[in-house]
């Protein structure tokens, strides 16, 4: 089967199109699938340079979520069978034409969702639930300001928001990207290029602020967005693509009653797996609805796996970018 290497840990120079001898038969748990697609995250270019909370040994395989067809499973298995149409999360090892995956972490897709927007539906959409509905508990008529709205994660949280009854606040770079957040959902734009975030926030909000402010971007927008929030007001950190870690004054938490609060959703695969799956009973439902319309901005063949990624690292995708085997 092909498979895309990290032969050392680094740059997206050390990625490399391999030749590997078809996965073993799955453990009693585990489901092997037929991979059509793999979904990209910020996450892979952490794993591969080996900054991310788990450092495989160099030559790995990267990609945390998959889509295909079941194609074997174990002998305790009982969620999925062989043929079944199913997207996966995993560890590592989504960069290939076939991939194992537990149990647990598989997903029967609805039939209208096909494999692409499958590949890139888990991680994206579930951190957004989980992050407004387990962390914020956000409540409908609140306020949300997005960070990063046009991209893979921001872009789902307009989405849900407005399922869950929000007003949501899009911030994104540019026209265009405010364009993608607007026909999304999203009630107002604010370009952080040209305008000022604070100014802009006290104009929507009529002198007030935001309830819940959601960044997977961080550096300094991070501290704007937190001088915006309301009284009692929750700070959702969900990533640094922007590359900078904030540092969060402890004495503007405790004088507006802020609440920080992280959301790393891998995570709850092992902690709480059934809230997980009761997520996306939720999010398919939304999806059938046509309440959430996953946004796939680019697609690449598995070969093309460095030039993807690099799309991704310079923050010039929208949606999700997304791998394709021609298989499934």
């Amino acid at each position: 089967m092909r498979v895309i290497e990290a032969i050392g840990w680094g740059g997206l120079d050390q990625l490399a199109p391999a030749e590997r001898p078809d996965l073993p038969a799955p453990e009693a748990d585990q489901v092997q699938i037929e991979v059509a697609a793999a979904g990209l995250n910020f996450g892979d270019l952490l794993l591969i340079a080996g900054k991310y909370q788990e450092r495989p040994l160099p030559p790995f395989v990267p990609g945390f979520e998959v889509a295909g067809r079941v194609k074997a499973v174990g002998a305790h298995v009982r969620r999925v069978r062989p043929g079944d149409r199913v997207m996966a999360v995993l560890d590592q090892g989504g960069f290939a034409e076939q991939a194992l995956a537990r149990e647990v972490d598989c997903f029967p897709i609805p039939p209208a969702m096909d494999f692409a927007t499958a590949a890139g539906f888990a991680i994206a959409y579930g951190t957004s639930h989980g992050a407004l509905e387990w962390r914020a508990h956000i409540k409908p008529g609140e306020r949300l300001l997005v960070l990063g709205a046009s991209g893979g994660v921001g872009l789902t949280a307009v989405e849900i928001g407005k399922a869950m009854g929000a007003t949501v606040i899009a911030c994104a770079g540019g026209p265009e990207k405010l364009a993608i957040a607007k026909a999304h959902g999203a009630d107002h734009l604010i370009d952080y290029k040209t305008e000022n975030l604070r100014q802009r926030i006290k104009e929507i909000c009529e002198g007030g602020g935001v309830d819940v402010v959601y960044d997977p971007v961080g550096g300094e927008l991070f501290d704007q967005a937190m001088r915006c929030a309301n009284w009692g007001g929750r700070l959702l950190i969900v990533g640094f693509a922007g590359g900078g870690v904030p540092q969060i004054p402890a004495n503007i938490l405790l004088v507006k009653n802020l609440a920080a609060l992280g959301i790393y959703w891998g995570s709850y695969r092992r902690q709480q797996p059934q809230l997980v799956e009761a997520s996306f009973v939720q999010l398919f439902a939304w999806y059938r609805e046509g309440k959430l319309k996953p946004l796939i901005s680019h697609r690449f063949d598995l070969a093309e796996a460095a030039t993807a990624l690099e799309l991704l690292a310079s923050r010039r995708a929208t949606g999700k970018v997304v791998l394709t085997t021609g298989r499934a």
